[in-house]
């Protein structure tokens, strides 16, 4: 049996990375999140935040930032119950505790 010699871009093609799944690095980068800490809020400005809430009511659509699991997230969407002895703000289907909230937008200028 006579072998041919294989040129050094066919010989570098062995020994090139192997990507199983395409786009899974790609989509793991995607998913990456810096982690961070709970803002401590001031006084005033979980009064002003108080305020805001108290203005909102259910079926307004509102935008809000809050803390869930190490990150803020921002979420904008129809207010679906605001339950005042459990302080959770439901917006659609997501439950936010009133602590957790940081920011509360109500589209208003």
């Amino acid at each position: 049996m006579v072998r041919h010699k294989m040129s050094r871009e066919e010989r570098a093609k062995q020994f090139m990375p192997f990507a199983a799944l395409k786009g899974y690095p790609e989509a793991l980068r995607k998913k990456e999140k810096i982690v961070v800490e709970k803002q401590e809020l001031s006084e005033e400005y979980k009064e002003a935040l108080d305020f805001e809430l108290r203005q909102v009511q259910k079926n307004d659509i509102i935008t809000v930032v809050y803390f869930c699991k190490d990150e803020y997230l921002k979420m904008t969407g129809m207010v679906s119950k605001i339950d005042e002895t459990a302080r959770i703000l439901k917006i659609v289907n997501t439950k936010i505790p009133f602590d957790d909230l940081y920011k509360i937008d109500r589209g208003e200028n």
